[in-house]
């Protein structure tokens, strides 16, 4: 069973994706070719993209952080346990890149991206297009192309669909990965 944060990702965040998708087909269509007027679709697509799956992350977390205090008997421990999990937390103002991300999952006691890589190792590939996926989306944020990102100052639908794929495998790897350290610590499954 996954987590709330996987099921509304799978769901609610990938019909928002699949709606810029289809945007995208209805001006540029489908077939074969340069689509110039598509360009501006394309970093909406990549920021969008970077912004849902910062959500799922944040969402994961909060609900990681939900179940890690859950084994405290007492109140107000519990209560100061939550805050320091999720105080200050990366995810809730800066980008989902990796050193973010690692930052907020590793207070939970694990290396997370070394146990993220070794439970699959094309996730460091993963990684990599994540960090290409928040280098473009800050470009775009920012209006800031002066650097060639990718080899090139345009960015590609085949591109920002990679970096969704990337994005789904990640997801799914975040959830499995979680449920397993947080069975581990409390002797329970939380999703």
């Amino acid at each position: 069973m996954p987590s709330i944060s996987f099921e509304k990702w799978t769901s609610q965040r990938q019909r928002a994706l699949d709606e810029i998708e289809a945007a995208h087909r209805s001006v540029g269509g489908s077939q074969r070719g340069r689509r110039y007027t598509t360009q501006q679709i394309n970093q909406a697509f990549a920021v969008l993209l970077s912004s849902q799956f910062q959500g799922y992350c944040r969402e994961l977390h909060s609900e990681c952080a939900d179940h890690f205090v859950q084994s405290v008997t007492s109140l107000p421990l519990r209560a100061a346990l939550h805050i320091l999990l999720v105080q200050n937390r990366k995810l809730d103002k800066g980008n989902p890149n990796p050193g973010n991300l690692g930052s907020d999952y590793n207070r939970f006691g694990l290396p997370f991206w070394d146990v993220i890589i070794s439970h699959d190792g094309r996730n460091q590939l993963r990684r990599d297009a994540l960090e290409d996926l928040n280098n473009w989306r800050n470009a775009i944020a920012h209006q800031d192309f002066d650097r060639k990102l990718l080899g090139s100052t345009v960015l590609r639908l085949g591109y920002v669909r990679s970096w969704r794929t990337a994005c789904q495998h990640l997801a799914a790897t975040f959830d499995q990965v979680m449920r397993l350290h947080l069975l581990a610590i409390n002797g329970n499954s939380p999703w």
